[in-house]
């Protein structure tokens, strides 16, 4: 159904430099920094964002409203943004515009035999690129004016809320799902341009766990970036 708020917002058309006016945009994403760079681009678009951290919470949105765009990370903590695609592509009335992100680029070809109509590897931060790829799954709305290439910055503090979230992950109590976290680390990692962040991530990633080193890694490069961001 329609957003149920709709009826209570001041419909303006869109414009070039508004080209997302009147688009309401589901952002499946468990990260709040990545979360931030698309809602400051939403806000500066005109569009509409609701935010779901996980499958379950994109599900119960999706009981309330009918968005014009989902846009899915793939590696969620209760599973995978492609299985979300997949049920949206299927589902008649379409959602019109549905599109996977991720940190991994080659997952562009997963996305697409999911049913994504579009793949965006992180980091998503520049406005113009940003509302090109949404505006080539919306042809009847007007093209956007030249956009800023400068890349968003998100507020730090939300790059703190993440990484004190993957730190209590790590934590051995919280018996937490060591791809999962190495995943997320990853694309956190891109969207923050941590290159040695970054590269323990992938470590991680390809150790599954099974040696002390990349996790110990991992462990103390979070200590000094918490320790760093203290006073945001």
């Amino acid at each position: 159904m329609p957003d149920p708020m709709s009826d209570l917002v001041p419909q303006r058309a869109p414009s070039p430099e508004r080209p997302l006016q009147g688009v309401t945009l589901l952002l499946v994403e468990d990260s709040r920094f990545a979360c931030e760079a698309i809602r400051l681009m939403c806000l500066r678009s005109g569009a509409r964002l609701r935010r779901a951290d996980c499958l379950g919470s994109a599900r119960r949105h999706l009981q309330c409203y009918r968005p014009t765009v989902v846009i899915a990370d793939i590696g969620l903590p209760d599973g995978s943004g492609l299985d979300l695609i997949g049920t949206l592509a299927r589902q008649s009335p379409r959602v019109p515009a549905l599109i996977a992100m991720s940190g991994d680029a080659g997952a562009g070809a997963a996305a697409r035999a999911a049913g994504a109509d579009l793949f965006l590897a992180k980091p998503v931060e520049n406005l113009a690129a940003f509302q090109q790829a949404v505006l080539s799954l919306l042809p009847d709305r007007p093209q956007a004016a030249a956009g800023d290439a400068a890349p968003f910055s998100p507020d730090r503090a939300a790059l703190r809320d993440d990484l004190a979230h993957a730190a209590a992950l790590l934590d051995p109590q919280a018996e937490g799902d060591l791809d999962y976290v190495a995943q997320f680390l990853k694309g956190l990692a891109l969207s923050a341009h941590d290159a040695d962040l970054r590269a323990a991530a992938e470590a991680l990633l390809a150790d599954h766990g099974q040696n002390a080193a990349p996790l110990g890694h991992v462990n103390g490069l979070l200590r000094d970036r918490l320790a760093a961001s203290a006073g945001f």
